[in-house]
């Protein structure tokens, strides 16, 4: 049986080891290796790149960028099905996300004194588009759409090469469809440091978005940390996702969205919460006969090897653990699913109901599928044109609004020591004719 069932509740000692995400590799020696790939490239640009590509990727890139003719030409390699469904994919998403567009907004604090919150979109962003095991053209979307909602100036998009050397077709049409005309062929940690700190050809960018392994998951960090690098989006790797069902949930659909998670790759997670031992047996059951109908059953099933079904109490002790773990992923196969949703408080994204696959947010329903994974969604939320910009606050006080809270300022000030703050507004005070 490829799935492992444990009878446990909120309180047992034993979910610390049963929700451990699973580690492939030391941190240590992940953090040293891709210390000396951006080291590489910083130091090396573009021929760094190029070489690091040579020695990493199965099928390396004979260019750098993908050409004009190449990103323009790309829809004609793709059939009128899959053209129909990226702009689709494109149409929801944006629909979705121009809704979060964050607006200006002003407020009078005092009598002449006007403060703003003005937006303002990020200068030039990189995004990152996994081609690992398959190509994640659905990714080009989530981050395409949002930056560009978001008025970016400059986008670039780094991808790894295909098995013929060059960008997935699909992910340079929607490249061309969103308007972004520099495809950075290269992909792992090196694809990160030339978009953080900038080559011969590469421009660096003030902030980098999207999911990747753990390498990419580790540049980004090492980047972010640096004052010289680039911010990143949010902790987002090995991707996860937990069911929280009870006895109305259907064992094959549970079944199923487990395996589409399992099947990106050995480093992914698949949880069943459920309070009904005999669902955690049939859906145990079911993945054992979906899976060799898998193209990737081979991943899957090393995947499956740290999958888990916890059978809880009850459906409120199932909430407990779901909040605990916090996934990337929370699927609620229930009749009552609706019920439960106002009682979770951590999960990246939400599927309410049997008929909401993870798999439908993954590409269409018009929410993002970069999310946090790793328990980070406890303080992280899914991406969003909010991400690509950044909020910078004005204020502005007259004369009489000077004087109506000068004052109060200045004795903060001299609260604190500081005599210049404490000077700065009572000559200002004194000129306006008010009392300091």
């Amino acid at each position: 049986m490829s799935l492992s069932i444990y009878a446990v509740d909120a309180t047992d000692e034993a979910l610390t080891t049963l929700l451990a995400r699973p580690e492939l590799e030391s941190s240590a020696d992940l953090a040293e290796t891709v210390g000396e790939i951006i080291h590489a490239v910083r130091v090396g640009g573009d021929q760094a790149l190029t070489d690091l590509g040579q020695r990493f990727d199965a099928h390396p890139a004979p260019a750098l960028w993908a050409s004009k003719a190449a990103i323009s030409d790309a829809k004609n390699k793709l059939d009128n099905d899959l053209i129909d469904a990226i702009d689709s994919a494109i149409g929801t998403i944006e629909h979705f996300h121009a809704q979060g567009v964050p607006q200006p907004y002003s407020a009078d604090t005092a009598p002449g004194v006007t403060c703003q919150a003005q937006w303002r979109p990020l200068d030039a962003v990189g995004l990152y588009v996994p081609a690992g095991s398959a190509p994640l053209p659905s990714t080009a979307i989530m981050l395409g759409v949002p930056a560009r909602l978001a008025g970016c100036r400059q986008v670039v998009l780094a991808t790894p090469p295909g098995p013929d050397g060059q960008a997935d077709p699909a992910v340079l049409a929607i490249a061309e469809r969103l308007g972004i005309d520099h495809v950075l062929i290269a992909g792992g940690a090196q694809a990160i440091a030339a978009m953080a700190y900038g080559t011969e050809t590469v421009p660096a960018v003030v902030k980098i978005f999207g999911p990747g392994n753990r390498f990419v998951t580790e540049a980004k960090r090492q980047v972010a940390l640096d004052i010289d690098g680039a911010a990143m989006d949010m902790p987002a790797g090995p991707s996860e996702v937990m069911v929280l069902a009870d006895s109305t949930a259907n064992p094959t659909f549970v079944a199923a969205d487990l395996l589409s998670q399992a099947e990106h790759g050995p480093d992914s997670q698949a949880v069943l919460v459920t309070d009904s031992h005999a669902l955690a047996q049939a859906t145990a059951t079911q993945i054992d006969a979906l899976l060799p109908r898998l193209n990737r059953a081979d991943i899957a099933a090393a995947s499956l090897a740290h999958a888990r079904a916890l059978v809880v109490p009850n459906i409120e002790h199932g909430v407990a653990v779901a909040n605990r773990y916090a996934p990337e992923h929370l699927i609620l196969a229930s009749d009552r699913a609706l019920d439960w949703v106002p009682d979770i408080t951590t999960a990246g994204s939400v599927f309410v109901g049997h008929h909401t696959p993870e798999a439908l947010g993954d590409y269409i329903s018009g929410t993002n599928h970069v999310l946090p994974t790793g328990g980070w969604a406890k303080v992280y939320a899914g991406l969003s044109a909010t991400d690509f910009m950044r909020r910078m606050t004005v204020q502005s006080a007259t004369p009489e609004g000077l004087q109506q809270l000068g004052p109060k300022a200045a004795r903060l000030a001299r609260h604190e020591g500081l005599g210049a703050h404490q000077l700065a507004i009572e000559l200002r005070l004194r000129d306006t004719g008010g009392e300091p």
